[in-house]
């Protein structure tokens, strides 16, 4: 707030000053006749009366009545010239000459000095000083209050601003985090208030859209789960009769698919439900190695190529670590099955514990994944070209189920290229009271 606010300020004050400065000689110019006859009339009794005061006396003693004006007017400034030694124009000597005064303005369109014509030889010029030390500080110390006021003034309009803009901000970093009940409460007579309308009318439309997608897809998921068990039950009780060789294998098939159907429904309900921000995830202080191996350990009979070896780094400061054990398993788990699918030989899974957080990681010594491909591969249902084969690729659901799961804990899973040659995926968890390393 403020960095704004001394932007402002500032663009205040060289706005003030420029329009002190420069408006002022502007209009003089323009009206510069007008000031000149405002500034003649203002003064005309004062000449009349220093003119008066010379003519009275001869000519010789003119001298002795300047000396004595000088010191009745100070502190004014009295002078005898002559016409022809004075610095006037020719256009101030037409004046002169025809018995008129010549006046000359200052600042603000005041009065600097003002000559008046005694005979053909000589002028008497009255000249106001400038102001003293203690005036000039005066004028100045007016100026100070005055920026001092500006900046009262903006920072008051400014304080209410930025306190909606911040709460409009916390209420947009809200719905980011999947708060879909999140809103401004911005009254209307904000400096922001059509704003945030139209911001609170947006959120309850992302809301009701989202929650009716949910909806459908939980509703669909599970309608689909009965039809799948009714004919993979229907399937298996044919394959218990006795049937030629080709029938049995179409049928096996046919189950094949129906049980890949219903894993494709598991993942959409887990996906769905992951997407639900009133479920909290649990706090559970757990032993690190032991929930790593316990993890690979459920993941072990699925690994097909007996050669490929899966090795643990651990580098924990602590025993312990508080996370939610359900949904890191399951990203962890959907982690290790993508780096079999692609790996050659080997996987690294790596733990390290900071008073910060907790980070770990899972290497594969595959192909790796292109770095413009690294952000679009936690999209659902994104696969990469290499992987549109259901063999290897899956649903294209595993990785975002993965990054779900991190992000409902305040953490975050990214996408790296590994030490190994392939990809490393890292997941990151923070402790509970402190931010990321």
């Amino acid at each position: 707030m403020f960095r704004v606010l001394i932007r402002l300020y500032l663009i205040t004050i060289v706005t003030y000053s420029a329009a002190i400065y420069l408006i002022p000689k502007v209009v003089i110019q323009v009206f510069e006749h007008r000031y000149m006859n405002y500034n003649v009339e203002q003064s005309r009794g004062t000449q009349s009366l220093i003119v008066n005061e010379y003519r009275r006396v001869p000519v010789e003693q003119w001298a002795n009545v300047t000396v004595r004006l000088a010191a009745d007017f100070a502190p004014l400034k009295i002078q005898l010239l002559r016409i022809q030694d004075a610095s006037y124009t020719p256009e101030e000597h037409r004046l002169l000459e025809q018995d008129q005064p010549v006046i000359r303005l200052g600042e603000w369109g005041w009065m600097d000095d003002i000559s008046s014509p005694l005979d053909d030889q000589l002028v008497v010029k009255l000249s106001v000083p400038p102001d003293p030390l203690d005036m000039n500080l005066l004028f100045w110390s007016m100026n100070v209050l005055i920026g001092a006021a500006l900046l009262a003034g903006l920072l008051y309009w400014l304080r209410r601003h930025w306190r909606d803009l911040d709460r409009l901000k916390s209420t947009a970093t809200q719905l980011g985090q999947g708060n879909l009940e999140a809103r401004t409460h911005i009254r209307s007579s904000s400096n922001i208030g059509s704003l945030a309308v139209v911001f609170d009318t947006m959120a309850n439309d992302i809301e009701h859209l989202l929650n009716q997608q949910r909806d459908l897809l939980n509703a669909v998921s599970h309608e689909l789960r009965t039809p799948l068990t009714r004919l993979d039950f229907g399937l298996a009780l044919a394959l218990s009769d006795d049937l030629p060789a080709p029938s049995r294998e179409r049928l096996q098939g046919l189950v094949a698919h129906i049980r890949e159907l219903d894993e494709l429904v598991l993942e959409l309900l887990s996906y769905s439900r992951l997407q639900n921000p009133a479920q909290l995830p649990e706090r559970v202080g757990v032993v690190l190695d032991e929930f790593v191996d316990s993890i690979l350990g459920s993941v072990d009979d699925e690994l097909e190529n007996p050669e490929i070896v899966i090795d643990v780094v651990l580098d924990c400061s602590v025993e312990r670590f508080t996370l939610d054990p359900r949904l890191t398993a399951r990203a962890l788990q959907n982690l290790l099955r993508n780096a079999m699918r692609y790996c050659e030989r080997r996987i690294q899974v790596g733990v390290k514990v900071c008073p910060k957080g907790c980070e770990i990681w899972v290497d594969d010594d595959g192909i790796g994944i292109p770095a413009d491909q690294r952000e679009r591969i936690f999209e659902p249902f994104y696969r990469l070209d290499r992987s549109r084969d259901r063999a290897t690729g899956g649903f294209g659901l595993g990785l975002a189920i993965s990054r779900r799961a991190l992000e409902a804990q305040g953490g975050t899973l990214t996408a790296q290229a590994s030490p190994l040659g392939g990809a490393r995926f890292r997941l990151w968890l923070p402790s509970q009271k402190t931010p990321q390393c």
